[in-house]
């Protein structure tokens, strides 16, 4: 079931060394786009990428943002939503440029927003666990953001870390002022519940990625959970007694 085709929707996606990739996920993004109707743009936003990605890019015909210096996924998201928010867009989407998120599971993403169920949706990989799974060491990661998100907001998601999630136009007033830097999906998470943004977790089937390589590795792990732990609590510290959102 999908509808509201007056809705106009923005899918951003980061891009940094993607150049086997990128040109494969913004032709699907257009594929569903047909498929569905969707009054639907492309927006990669190219990280001061650093082999032939721009030159894939140019070849989709699809808008782009050439950033000058590399700022991280948290910084090129940034700049996406800033771009949605200031061109009108009613919903703006993430999707990875590895190929991890497939393409055709776009439209769970949209239809909580188009029936107006929720201002944040997140694909999610662990509630039917079908599909890609990541590893052992970075869904114990994950278990960990989960229970401290919940312990500060009292909010159960399940796939904090998961870099797919859609947003209505609510939701980009606020990450148009301020989205969290260089690992923000899981900091942002206590920043939309702060702020008292109904969100909403659906199953989806992701892949592997496809090319380019994480900037996440094992030998990474433990700087990464002490960097978003306290990244978390900053911002929770600094949004907890703050006016909820309002347009």
């Amino acid at each position: 079931m999908i509808a509201a085709v007056d809705s106009h929707i923005l899918i951003i996606v980061p891009c940094y060394n993607e150049q086997d990739t990128i040109e494969s996920v913004v032709a699907g993004i257009y594929q569903t786009r047909d498929k569905h109707r969707l009054n639907l743009d492309v927006l990669v936003v190219n990280d001061c990428s650093t082999d032939r990605s721009v030159e894939a890019i140019r070849r989709t015909g699809c808008l782009y943002l050439n950033l000058p210096t590399n700022l991280g996924i948290g910084g090129a998201m940034h700049a996406g939503y800033k771009f949605a928010w200031r061109n009108g867009y009613d919903i703006a989407v993430q999707m990875d440029g590895d190929g991890q998120h497939p393409t055709h599971e776009l439209p769970k993403l949209l239809q909580p927003l188009f029936d107006n169920q929720a201002d944040v949706v997140i694909g999610s990989r662990f509630i039917t666990r079908e599909g890609f799974q990541s590893s052992a060491t970075r869904r114990m990661g994950i278990a960990y953001f989960r229970w401290l998100n919940q312990f500060l907001i009292g909010q159960t998601i399940h796939d904090s870390t998961s870099g797919f999630r859609a947003f209505n136009r609510k939701t980009l007033a606020l990450v148009e002022r301020y989205y969290p830097d260089e690992y923000p999906e899981p900091e942002a998470i206590v920043q939309f519940g702060l702020n008292k943004l109904r969100m909403l977790e659906v199953p989806v089937v992701m892949s592997e990625r496809q090319g380019g390589v994480s900037s996440i590795n094992t030998s990474r792990a433990v700087y990464y959970m002490i960097k978003v732990t306290l990244g978390i609590l900053f911002i929770f510290l600094r949004l907890r007694n703050r006016p909820v959102l309002t347009l």
